[in-house]
């Protein structure tokens, strides 16, 4: 199935505690439908130090989110939109903006 949230696309979360919230999909993970994005569903991680020179503390990391709670951003209204496909006419399968109509990827 063609993939309709890639790496680099800018989206916004529809459901959830980051509701609201646009981001860019920094990662896709396909076998379980999630997508990490940037700055959103930030988790705490607490580390141990682990070898020489390797210090331990609190960092923040970005957990996957469901890609069903993500939409594309609109790049003509800059608004989210569902996605749906297009063949063009030199036969090359595109994403496109169900909104508005706009070509996602040229």
């Amino acid at each position: 199935m063609a993939a309709k949230i890639k790496k680099g696309d800018k989206v916004q979360v529809l459901t959830g505690k980051d509701k609201g919230k646009r981001g860019e999909v920094v990662r896709v993970i396909p076998t379980e439908n999630r997508a990490v994005v940037q700055g959103v569903n930030v988790m705490t991680r607490h580390n141990k130090p682990r070898g020489m020179g390797q210090a331990g503390g609190i960092e923040k990391v970005e957990a996957p989110i469901q890609l069903s709670n993500l939409a594309l951003i609109d790049p003509k209204s800059d608004k989210p939109t569902r996605v749906g496909f297009k063949v063009l006419e030199d036969g090359k399968k595109v994403r496109v903006a169900k909104a508005s109509g706009e070509v996602i990827d040229a």
